[in-house]
């Protein structure tokens, strides 16, 4: 029998998982495709972090897996919370993709941003506190048409998603020292039931040893953190290099630590620094978006 893929209907959701399924193809393993509605993409009008943060686009999904409708999922792994259900494990993490973010414009001096990321905001106004940053969710197609309809001059994206999708646009790509992207952008990984042998079947099929490590590495630092999606937190590992920092929502303030790591204890430890370091600001941001939430 095939092994069902669950997956959202976005475009972008679609064209990774074809990307799996033709991985798997080519280990001659069968596949089909169920859709799956979330949360995430069924409530648009409001910033994420008001309706769970960007787990609520792997809920159901998890669901799916542990309801037997479905034997895998496939996810940009930067929405896979640190938290995970019993009953399902990542079984592989693809070769990484560009970390980075994308402005996406065509104008010369952009001045209003669309972003619902409180991370890409924070990063835009210490680069520029003169700049109109305002709420932009949706799939990227809905957010690029936002922009050609003269809501923004510019809106940022992951650059990973536009070259999945094979969009030109106009535009820049951000530098990730200075723009440290979100933990584990431009990853895709593949979520399967807690399976010893399935799992096994998709490591060797699917998972990239060095993506993978670089990417528990940060997943660790961010464990350590907390903050969770109020806070803007950028983290990013490469060739073993790690750079995270927090910030302040209005991009004013900010601790950065930068640091070859080699292990996760390692990792663990730079985490509870960097934690302890930026104790206030992540305070601030979890109290100031509570009491705008009303929570």
């Amino acid at each position: 029998m095939p092994l069902v893929i669950g997956t959202r209907a976005s475009q972008l959701a679609l064209a990774q998982t074809n990307r799996v399924r033709h991985l798997l193809a080519e280990m001659r393993i069968e596949t089909t495709v169920r859709h799956i509605a979330t949360d995430g993409d069924a409530v648009t009008g409001v910033p994420l972090h008001m309706i769970g943060g960007q787990g609520v686009f792997v809920r159901a999904l998890d669901d799916a897996i542990l309801r037997g409708d479905c034997d895998l999922a496939v996810h940009s792994m930067k929405d896979i919370p640190a938290k995970r259900p019993a009953g399902v494990t990542t079984a592989a993490v693809l070769s990484r993709d560009s970390p980075a973010d994308f402005l996406v414009t065509s104008v010369e001096n952009p001045q209003v941003i669309g972003s619902s990321s409180t991370r890409r905001r924070a990063q835009l106004l210490r680069h520029d506190p003169g700049l109109d940053v305002k709420p932009l969710r949706g799939n990227i197609d809905t957010r690029l048409r936002r922009l050609t309809e003269g809501r923004f001059d510019g809106i940022v994206l992951a650059e990973a998603g536009i070259d999945r999708l094979g969009l030109r646009v106009e535009g820049k790509r951000l530098s990730p020292d200075d723009f440290v992207p979100s933990t584990n952008q431009g990853t895709i990984a593949v979520v399967s039931r807690d399976d010893s042998g399935l799992a096994a079947v998709l490591a060797d099929a699917l998972d990239d040893p060095v993506s993978r490590r670089e990417t528990v590495l940060e997943r660790t630092v961010m464990e350590e953190l907390g903050g969770g999606c109020f806070t803007p937190i950028g983290c990013w590992c490469r060739d073993g290099r790690l750079i995270a920092e927090v910030l302040s929502l209005d991009g004013i303030r900010w601790v950065r630590r930068e640091k070859s790591i080699e292990s996760v204890d390692e990792a663990r430890s730079f985490g509870r620094a960097l934690r302890d370091e930026a104790a206030i600001l992540i305070r601030e941001a979890y109290e100031r978006l509570s009491l705008t939430d009303g929570g």
